[in-house]
């Protein structure tokens, strides 16, 4: 990792840690009722199932719990997850009493400059944001020899977050042949159970929940981790699949060559910038001050619950929380990635998929 990168890491994991402990300072037996006790609306720009809706549903009673509003999950998926953020950006004020759950699917299309995209994050108010890893897996059948199968893979499309699984499959030489067009992870999760495609990979709350079962039953093989990103700036095993290797191990294995090629770089670039900041919330711009803080007071206080990191651990993952200006500093994280990097997978979208961004 490039020096400036580094120290850019450093003083993002400063800033969580700060962040956390102002946010954390507040009274969590204060309850701070917003939108005149009104209900608040959750927009997940997916179906129900995934990753992203099984983090919501997870926060959405803590929070009600802590706002003293009730927190409704509302489910809007279509063209890869912008469908909901532009209708976010478009449509809602404030007065709708609606927040929003961002993942890595909708940061990629804004960092690539995918033409359907109508929403600018930096107009949004950030008050969580979730790190998260992934888990990549096969048949039993084909586990032992990846190299020479020819594999399947449900995807959403190429400017999602599928783009860090995808071009990891290109860099340790898999032969896998992308089905584009699938509306979301659980779209593909569900492929790959009906026999449908034969390589998939997970976030990890949807992989806890639903693939390690499958896993531990034999009827699927756990290959890597996507790992994550320490302090230091440093690729390392994942905190929550501690017993698998990351990709970079695997691929240091195959083709150690690879890990100083560009194609790498770019991976790393845009795998720090869709999982360190994987899941996000924001208000609309319009929201005052006052309720902006309430609603993040209410996420820390939601971690200061007893059980709190037992059932987050269960549900997501063993992952710290962005909160106050530590989620700014991730935003920050996720939104930032090199112009090289940037312009390398432009190329290889093209080249590879026939994208032109």
């Amino acid at each position: 990792m490039l020096n400036g990168q580094l120290i850019f890491v450093e003083e993002t994991m400063k800033k969580i840690l700060l962040g956390a402990a102002a946010v954390l300072a507040f009274s969590a037996a204060a309850k701070a009722e917003i939108c005149d006790g009104d209900d608040v609306t959750w927009i997940i720009p997916f179906g129900e199932g995934g990753g992203s809706d099984k983090w919501a549903r997870f926060w959405a009673p803590l929070l009600s719990e802590q706002l003293g509003n009730t927190v409704v999950v509302e489910n809007m998926s279509g063209a890869g997850s912008t469908k909901g953020a532009n209708f976010f950006q478009n449509e809602v004020s404030w007065e709708d009493c609606t927040i929003f759950g961002s993942s890595g699917s909708t940061q990629f299309p804004y960092l690539l400059g995918d033409d359907r995209v109508e929403y600018e994050y930096r107009d949004w108010q950030v008050v969580l944001a979730t790190p998260t890893g992934g888990v990549a897996y096969t048949t039993p059948e084909l586990a032992a020899d990846l190299g020479s199968a020819s594999l399947s893979y449900g995807s959403q499309g190429a400017t999602s977050l599928d783009l860090v699984p995808l071009l990891a499959f290109e860099l340790l030489g898999y032969n896998v042949e992308p089905i584009f067009g699938l509306k979301g992870r659980s779209a593909g999760r569900a492929a790959f159970l009906a026999g449908e495609t034969t390589i998939d990979y997970q976030t990890s709350s949807s992989y806890l929940s639903n693939i390690a079962p499958v896993v531990e039953a034999g009827d699927a093989v756990a290959l890597f981790s996507w790992g994550a990103i320490d302090a230091n700036g440093d690729l390392v095993r994942d905190p929550t699949f501690p017993d698998l290797p990351h990709f970079s191990e695997v691929l240091a294995d195959i083709s150690p060559e690879a890990l100083e090629s560009e194609a790498y770089a770019a991976w790393r670039a845009f795998f720090t910038a869709g999982f360190a900041a994987q899941k996000m919330v924001f208000l609309p711009c319009d929201a005052p001050a006052e309720d902006v803080a309430a609603v993040a007071e209410a996420f820390a206080a939601a971690t200061m619950v007893e059980g709190f990191a037992e059932a987050s651990a269960k549900r997501l993952g063993v992952y710290p929380q962005g909160l106050g200006d530590g989620a700014a500093a991730l935003l920050d994280q996720a939104l930032s990635v090199d112009a090289t990097s940037l312009a390398w997978v432009k190329g290889w979208l093209n080249q590879s998929f026939g994208v032109e961004l």
